[in-house]
């Protein structure tokens, strides 16, 4: 995800803005700006960021669904035997 090119200082992020954003639009890939040679902020553009939050949002949602399921559901493969032995169904 991260290349050892993405990596750039905030003094250079501020000197030059938009060679930088050009550069994030182009690449989709985020950029570390760093302070005093330590990791400080990442960026990207806001199409990225968007997918990234959608992707993040239905991890969550899947997670929750796991946890519901664990809670008050039964395990599938008690369920696919209770349900194959109701239909007939045979392996």
């Amino acid at each position: 995800m991260f290349h050892s090119s993405d990596i750039y200082t905030v003094t250079d992020f501020s000197r030059k803005p938009a060679e930088h954003i050009k550069r994030l639009n182009e690449s989709k890939r985020p950029e570390i700006l760093t302070v005093n040679g330590k990791a400080a902020v990442v960026i990207q553009d806001a199409e990225s960021y968007e997918k990234m939050a959608a992707l993040a949002e239905y991890a969550d949602s899947i997670l929750n669904i796991r946890k519901a399921l664990a809670e008050e559901g039964r395990e599938l493969t008690n369920f696919t035997r209770e349900f194959e032995a109701k239909y007939g169904i045979k392996r």
